[in-house]
């Protein structure tokens, strides 16, 4: 099952979401040398590359603030977790042939492959909602504005970001202030105090920061932060929790990326687990 625009366009990009899934997968797969991830241009992935170019042109400093107060106060209405899980499932293309997994399906291998590792049950219950976030698309946000990799603003843009050249488009990159190393931050201010560009990331950890451990909500805030947890850029804006939570990421990490296979999960079978454990962590209806 895929996510978003069945045809690509200025406005998305990406034939579906699962594509920018599919190009992060190959980037980070296990062996794969620096060289090699570099591969990765606007000729072998073009659709990737035009949203990346969407992306870095539009998510400047103002954007991200806007968006934060149009969609942090929580005002969408509230809704279960399976009631979520189910909106997300309208996020549907269906001409894609390679698939017939439902977005809802997508989480449960996410979180039972976490079960399977005996990871803790507040793990398990942080993979099945990583991805709820992406109900934005459903508010109407552009797939550029949901997804992709995230990178804080305000400050100089890292190379380690996927495709930087793209930044030199972006209005913030005129801006002095923003382009010196700290930008508007102090020194290992701490990211929680950082402007990260805007997407599913921040969204669901607004939602969630009251229902999970510390762990859980950096890996919920901050999985799309590759320049970070995966190529050690930004760490002069890191304080020590920043640090001191990295590998909780980098353990979620591999989940997100891999947990994709062919077998189905068996809904009917599972619920019971997951009405018991949705109730330990949550809520009966929670605010988005």
């Amino acid at each position: 099952m895929s996510t978003a625009v069945a045809t690509p366009s200025s406005h998305n990009p990406l034939g579906d979401m699962d594509e920018w899934d599919e190009f992060l997968e190959g980037r980070y797969k296990e062996g794969k040398t620096e060289t090699e991830f570099r591969q990765y241009d606007a000729e072998a992935n073009p659709g990737v590359a035009e949203f990346y170019r969407l992306n870095h042109l539009h998510q400047t400093h103002e954007y991200v603030l806007g968006k934060e107060k149009e969609y942090f106060g929580l005002t969408r209405g509230e809704k279960s977790i399976w009631e979520a899980a189910e909106f997300l499932n309208t996020l549907v293309d269906d001409s894609d042939p390679d698939t017939d997994l439902t977005q809802m399906e997508h989480l449960l291998q996410t979180s039972e492959a976490m079960r399977a590792n005996n990871e803790p049950r507040w793990m398990v219950a942080t993979g099945f909602v990583h991805d709820l976030g992406k109900c934005l698309c459903l508010y109407g946000e552009p797939q550029w504005g949901v997804v992709g990799d995230t990178f804080p603003t305000g400050c100089a843009y890292s190379d380690q970001v996927v495709f930087p050249e793209y930044f030199k488009a972006n209005p913030d990159f005129n801006n002095p202030v923003f382009q010196t190393k700290y930008g508007i931050y102090e020194p290992n201010c701490g990211l929680d105090k950082v402007k990260m560009s805007f997407g599913h990331d921040g969204y669901i950890y607004e939602v969630m920061k009251n229902h999970l451990p510390m762990e859980a909500l950096y890996m919920l805030r901050y999985h799309s932060f590759y320049a970070w947890h995966r190529h050690g850029a930004y760490d002069h804006l890191c304080n020590e929790q920043d640090r001191a939570m990295l590998p909780s990421v980098l353990r979620f990490n591999p989940y997100d990326l891999y947990s994709k296979g062919n077998t189905k999960p068996n809904l009917a079978e599972l619920k019971p687990y997951y009405d018991d454990l949705f109730a330990e962590f949550f809520p009966s209806k929670l605010a988005w």
